[in-house]
């Protein structure tokens, strides 16, 4: 794929390319999840009897692992083994109401379809696929990989790497849609095309506020 960077009057970056597969972050671009994720979390600290999580838990819960967010919560490794069997008995089900679809992102999968493949790419473990069940979207991907399918979760380009090679392009015959550091950090090391989303502090080919706009991007 050929990409051609310009730059408008406004100094933004625009992004032309022959684009095969469109890969998504989960959680702030599919999805606002952040109530989930507080209720979720602060679920586990309360049957702790801990405080509930800060704004910078919160950010932190946002871009990493499960694993990763209960180490940072549970210090004590006594209390985090006991955290990871509660977390196994109450499920992410019940918060799955506090998330919101992005108003977007199914016409816009349905109109990137069948001209080119979708993919998700997150840290999300194991509550990825019943979110995509659950919203009646996972017909619509695929290729979904998760921090359960890969050594090293993001911001290490793992993810977006098998992504690559699961369709047999090369990393510049995608692109990537991110909201975070970890989303822009995975997206350089992997030499894919970051577009930005709602997130003008990132480094990207392309900075977007809505979910449509990818398809300006990819002249569709």
């Amino acid at each position: 794929m050929e990409i051609n960077k310009v730059h408008n009057p406004k100094g933004a970056l625009v992004v032309k390319s022959r684009c095969k597969v469109v890969a998504f972050d989960c959680d702030g671009v599919m999805f606002d999840s952040r109530e989930a994720n507080r209720a979720y979390y602060d679920k586990l600290l309360q049957r702790f009897k801990l405080p509930a999580m800060t704004p910078e838990e919160l950010a932190y819960a946002h871009m990493h692992t499960v694993d990763e967010v209960l180490i940072l919560l549970f210090p004590d490794e006594e209390t985090l083994t006991a955290a990871h069997e509660y977390r196994k008995k109450v499920g992410y089900l019940p918060y799955l109401k506090y998330m919101e679809i992005e108003p977007d992102l199914i016409p816009l999968l349905e109109h990137l379809r069948p001209r080119m493949r979708t993919a998700v790419a997150t840290n999300r473990t194991d509550t990825m696929g019943r979110v995509l069940t659950n919203y009646k979207i996972d017909h619509l991907f695929d290729l979904v990989i998760t921090a359960t399918d890969v050594r090293s979760p993001k911001p290490h380009p793992e993810g977006l790497n098998k992504v690559a090679d699961y369709f047999s392009i090369l990393p510049e015959e995608m692109i990537y849609v991110g909201d975070s550091q970890v989303d822009e950090m995975a997206a350089n090391a992997a030499g894919v095309p970051f577009v930005a989303y709602r997130n003008p502090d990132l480094a990207a080919d392309h900075h977007i506020r809505h979910l449509a706009e990818v398809k300006g991007i990819l002249s569709l």
